[in-house]
């Protein structure tokens, strides 16, 4: 068995908050707000329903893109894994909280634009925008290229955000 796959529309309700661990790995803690928005056939007027807000943790590049690129209010398309996780709060009270473990998101294009820029890793281990100093673009050769996957790119589920 496995943890159940959620995929949704959500908006931000909180600017995406980059930090990063001890180690120097990123990572971002995005706040999502679900809402079942209907129209009203007899009103004629956008409601709201119900709502479900998750948290999610994303690490690595990723994480960086996400803070640099996204922010309070933007709609997301948003896919992960769902997960139950409990805790003792500082006043010793024990709470349940639900988030998305492994996420992917993306911006929708519904109500926004987004230019895509491509990003590689310098000798250094840094980021910046192909066609800027080092390196060429992988994927201009005219030769196709075997199908790498998205591998790698999300932190072990082992390691603890450092929120």
């Amino acid at each position: 068995m496995s943890l159940p796959l959620i995929t949704g529309t959500a908006r931000l309700v909180d600017d995406p908050e980059l930090r990063f661990t001890s180690g120097g790995k990123a990572v971002a803690k995005v706040r999502l707000a679900f809402s079942d928005r209907k129209k009203n056939e007899q009103t004629n007027q956008w409601e709201d329903g119900d709502k479900i807000f998750l948290e999610a943790s994303v690490w690595n590049e990723e994480a960086e893109h996400i803070a640099e690129s996204l922010q309070r209010g933007h709609e997301v398309l948003v896919s992960g894994k769902l997960r139950q996780r409990e805790y003792e709060a500082k006043d010793g009270t024990k709470r349940t909280v639900f988030e998305l473990v492994f996420p992917t998101i993306a911006p929708t294009l519904k109500w926004a634009t987004a230019k895509v820029n491509r990003m590689s890793r310098s000798n250094g281990g840094g980021q910046q925008p192909q066609g800027q100093q080092g390196g060429g673009d992988p994927w201009a050769s005219q030769a196709a290229q075997p199908d790498r996957g998205f591998g790698g790119r999300q932190q072990a589920a082992t390691d603890e955000p450092p929120f």
